[in-house]
């Protein structure tokens, strides 16, 4: 998985999640330094990608401590925390929990490593990333989160291509075209606060990972 063994590690599916998560945890307190990472974030490039078997093999790294895995809900969060549960975390840990809570969900792997799960966007809707960074728009910012959307939705009945699981990422980048600067990748929108880093909604992902990793 790694170069090192680190004592804490999150399994995410893509690039997206490698780097906006660093910079959340930054804006909420968390000192992520590449020479010194609290947490070493792998990515599979898709959820398909993350893997019993990948899972089994990250539990058994030496000196492993805490492993997470986020994922994106997509069409149906039932279906997701199903996949999860019974493919992924069950054959690994026959009394893994049967429910999510909203707050996200902290487990004990039968060698003591504490296993964590969170469902993009808040363990309950569908959605992804994309999806749970919407809750971070600033109030004020609002008319034009509005309008973004309406945008977004007469775009498509104009025949713009996007497919529709992926609406909540042209709504969220729609929106960030207009701000200032236009055009900000989703993590540097986080780092120069163009959304609201230390939101309510996100404080519930920054506390459940905080815990998971004891920062």
């Amino acid at each position: 998985m790694a170069s090192k063994n680190y004592p804490n590690i999150l399994i995410v599916e893509g690039q997206q999640d490698k780097r906006v998560i660093p910079e959340l945890m930054e804006k909420n307190g968390i000192l992520w330094e590449k020479d010194k990472l609290p947490v070493f974030i792998k990515e599979y490039g898709g959820y398909e990608n993350i893997t019993s078997d990948r899972i089994h093999f990250a539990l058994q790294q030496s000196g492993l401590k805490s492993l997470g895995i986020i994922v994106d809900a997509d069409a149906e969060f039932s279906d997701r925390w199903q996949s999860v549960r019974d493919n992924l975390c069950k054959p690994l840990m026959p009394d893994f929990p049967k429910n999510i809570p909203e707050t996200g969900l902290i487990h004990t792997a039968p060698n003591g490593v504490k296993f964590g799960v969170w469902i993009m966007p808040d363990n309950q809707n569908r959605g992804m990333l994309e999806t749970f960074l919407t809750y971070l728009i600033p109030d004020p910012s609002e008319p034009v989160w509005d309008y973004a959307k309406e945008a977004t939705r007469e775009a498509k009945n104009k025949g713009a291509p996007f497919i529709e699981k992926h609406t909540d990422k042209a709504n969220i980048h729609t929106w960030l075209a207009w701000q200032n600067e236009p055009g900000n990748q989703l993590h540097d929108a986080v780092k120069f606060k163009i959304f609201e880093p230390t939101h309510p909604k996100a404080k519930i992902f920054v506390n459940c990972f905080k815990t998971l990793y004891d920062l």
